[in-house]
């Protein structure tokens, strides 16, 4: 038996040090140094070597104009794409889960940009969005009117260019995991409600959207924690300007591009951390409930 839970822990030993060395000591150590002052030029090693300034990062954070920009936007990112995308990959779903010619062809159709690469689609986007691109070009030919220098360098549009571009690539991959939740609905169900005379939308309501809150919950909440960590979208598309920057970008920009605050910049990743699981837990609170939310 000892024999056994030692090669157990021998095998295990390479996915443990990993986890240890990657995710469970930059956790703590990012911790630790965010009640410090710690920046590039008076770096220690030991956290607690560092000048330890407490609380005063959090609450620098919350008077910091940068910061305020960053999480507002970040806001209007997830408010903005998860319900649309949600929806759009749901419908999506519920049609090409009909019987039809070509629904193979479709299904690989819809799903294809979430497989490609996101920053080569970041500059596509960009040269469709720029002035005289293609996608001005015909909104001019419909009569609307465009932003001179291009989308991505006005600031009524820019966010929203680039989260129209986010819900574009997304779709597809929120969409296929819908699809398995409906594969996964016993066509009894559906057989015996039309016997009962129930309407296709009676049916949709009575057993579709019931039957798929677990698939729902789990859309929602990835689609969140993605949606709050949004980076090379906006690494790729703005830099950040013409307020675009989100808080991932924030902490970039602050702990390792221009300032290299680290202390700072690890206080504002909890920050994002907190808001991330508080966000989480709502979402599951809401869709565990027995009475439906929809």
């Amino acid at each position: 038996m000892k024999g056994v839970k030692l090669s157990v822990f021998i095998f295990s030993l390479p996915w443990l040090l990993t986890f240890v060395m990657f995710w469970a000591f930059p956790l703590v150590y990012s911790f630790l140094i965010g009640f410090t002052d710690c920046t590039l030029h008076n770096f220690k090693f030991i956290p607690w070597e560092n000048n330890w300034t407490g609380w005063n990062n959090y609450k620098d954070l919350f008077q910091d104009a940068a910061f305020l920009s960053s999480l507002k936007n970040t806001f209007i990112f997830v408010l903005g794409t998860i319900p649309v995308t949600t929806i759009i990959a749901l419908l999506m779903a519920l049609l090409v889960n009909r019987r039809f010619k070509g629904r193979a062809f479709f299904r690989a159709g819809y799903f294809l940009p979430s497989i490609t690469s996101m920053v080569v689609v970041a500059l596509i986007f960009t040269n469709l969005y720029q002035r005289g691109g293609y996608i001005a070009l015909l909104l001019e030919a419909a009569g609307f009117s465009v932003p001179v220098n291009g989308f991505l360098y006005d600031s009524g549009t820019a966010l929203f260019a680039i989260m129209a571009m986010d819900i574009w690539m997304s779709v597809g991959y929120y969409m296929l995991i819908f699809l398995a939740g409906l594969k996964a609905i016993p066509e009894e169900l559906y057989e015996v409600a039309e016997i009962n005379g129930a309407s296709s939308l009676h049916r949709f309501r009575s057993i579709t959207l019931p039957l798929l809150k677990p698939v729902a919950l789990f859309i929602l909440v990835i689609n969140s924690i993605k949606s709050f960590q949004v980076f090379v979208e906006i690494f790729v598309m703005t830099k950040g300007k013409f307020d675009t920057s989100t808080m991932v970008y924030f902490i970039y920009d602050t702990g390792l591009a221009t300032a290299f605050k680290f202390g700072y910049a690890s206080a504002a990743a909890y920050v994002l951390f907190i808001i991330i699981a508080v966000f989480s837990a709502v979402q599951f609170i809401l869709l565990k409930r027995k009475q439906p939310v929809w």
